[in-house]
């Protein structure tokens, strides 16, 4: 496989200093929200956030990518392993978090309730890297050899393979989301 980098610049220009978690689910949106505790019902219709600001500790906001659920949550709830796990309980989740501000960033890929792969803040890789992504984390560290940040562009790379999905300015900017508060995760 090829990987081409995309240009994430207008995400760490408009969002380089507010925290977000994107969460990529193979699940409906329905199930989704009542996964994390919400009311479909209640969520409403709305665009992607031209101003990280106007969204920071807000609403959370999904929307189909084909298969999958897009999640753009103006939080930490992907970094939050209880959450990440359920969500993940027969199916596959993907999900990246930054704080740009304090070069904070997060990975992790969970398949059926299980963390199969993790990055971490300073502390780097929390697991081993599993056979499945040796190959593609060697193309990304000779595309990116003076190994930035994974929100300056390979945790994208990763979702890319991971998902099929290609998280361009265009896709989030053009799609419609559905915007909704759920219930903070309390802890088991």
């Amino acid at each position: 496989m090829t990987m081409q980098p995309l240009d994430i610049s207008w995400l760490c220009g408009e969002y380089a200093e507010e925290c977000y978690s994107f969460i990529y689910v193979r699940a409906t949106p329905e199930q989704v929200v009542a996964r994390l505790g919400g009311r479909w019902e209640d969520f409403t219709s709305g665009p992607f956030p031209d101003n990280a600001d106007h969204y920071s500790r807000g609403p959370l906001g999904v929307t189909s990518v084909g298969d999958w659920t897009f999640v753009f949550d103006p939080d930490w709830l992907g970094t939050d392993e209880d959450v990440i796990t359920r969500l993940s309980e027969g199916t596959r989740l993907i999900s990246q978090a930054a704080l740009g501000i304090k070069c904070m960033d997060y990975f992790y890929w969970c398949e059926d309730g299980e963390i199969r792969f993790a990055w971490g803040g300073d502390e780097g890789y929390l697991t081993e890297i599993p056979d499945e992504l040796v190959d593609t984390m060697t193309e990304i560290d000779r595309l990116f050899p003076s190994s930035p940040r994974l929100y300056e562009g390979p945790a994208f790379l990763l979702v890319e393979h991971l998902t099929g999905i290609r998280a361009t300015e265009n896709l989030l900017k053009g799609s419609t989301f559905i915007w909704g508060v759920v219930p903070k995760p309390t802890k088991s």
